[in-house]
């Protein structure tokens, strides 16, 4: 029985390699993951934050740092018809929270704040006294918000780019100018309407999540291809010059960074238990 299970382990563990290692993968069918014992949310929550800590770091510093170096432009109102600027990092992520909205997955993802720029940001009620709390940890905190009905978990963002504190002290709608670097600013926040889900749920999670960073960087190309000088897109990055990576690149760059970790968690919660000669 033992030997059956460590098999079949094996065999989950290499269709998880094979899932989180291509650029985007497509839903898994229901045969391909072992279903076993259902996931406890807060292991789910902590493997896309982590994801996204992933793909936050890899847009701010390779695209948003050296992109400002080679003459491409990052500002809150990207959008506008006539700014030759891409999304800022904290825009990053709404659109990603946006495509996850799009997706048939109960997933919520955003960026909140007790002195946030944008007022549909602040932190209210439950989640208020959960980020007062987690100013002074600056650890996760996982709960159930009772007045979304959310399963929730909220992770620390501080400032650790002198680019970002700037950028908000001197916002025209920022409610606070004295940001400083190491500061708690905000929380990114998810949140699921499940205390636990199977694994084949976890694994559709984490492609949805994926297909979600994809969506908000593809966001970025299609702005880029109405400037009037576009960069071009193709291989190379801004450290070469006045260059965007493709979407495919993105990914792959992202995926080689993140995906290791991923699995790393998901053989945690896919491995049987060891035999008692091991423990």
């Amino acid at each position: 029985m033992k030997r059956s299970a460590a098999v079949l382990t094996s065999l989950v563990l290499i269709n998880l390699a094979i899932y989180l290692f291509v650029n985007a993968p497509p839903a898994l069918p229901e045969s391909t993951v072992a279903e076993g014992e259902s996931v406890p949310v807060e292991e789910v929550l902590s493997t896309v934050a982590a994801e996204n800590d992933i793909v936050r770091a890899l847009y701010t510093q390779e695209i948003v740092g050296k992109g400002k170096l080679v003459g491409l432009a990052f500002q809150d109102d990207w959008r506008e018809d006539g700014i030759q600027a891409g999304p800022l990092p904290a825009l990053f992520l709404r659109e990603a929270a946006q495509s996850l909205q799009r997706q048939s997955i109960p997933l919520g993802l955003y960026l909140g704040s007790d002195f946030p720029i944008a007022i549909a940001n602040k932190f209210e009620g439950k989640q208020a006294q959960v980020f007062a709390a987690l100013k002074e940890t600056r650890k996760p905190a996982f709960f159930y918000a009772e007045d979304t009905g959310q399963y929730t978990a909220m992770f620390p963002d501080v400032a650790g780019v002198q680019g970002c504190v700037t950028c908000h002290n001197e916002h025209k709608d920022s409610p606070k100018s004295d940001w400083a670097l190491n500061d708690v600013m905000g929380a990114t926040t998810w949140s699921y309407d499940k205390a636990a889900m199977s694994r084949g749920e976890y694994l559709e999670l984490v492609g949805a999540v994926r297909q979600s960073f994809r969506d908000a960087y593809t966001a970025y190309l299609e702005k880029v291809a109405t400037f009037e000088e576009p960069p071009e897109i193709g291989e190379k990055w801004p450290d070469a010059g006045y260059k965007l990576p493709t979407a495919d690149a993105f990914m792959a760059e992202f995926a080689r960074r993140a995906s290791a970790q991923t699995v790393d968690r998901l053989l945690a919660e896919t491995a049987p238990p060891a035999a008692e000669g091991l423990r």
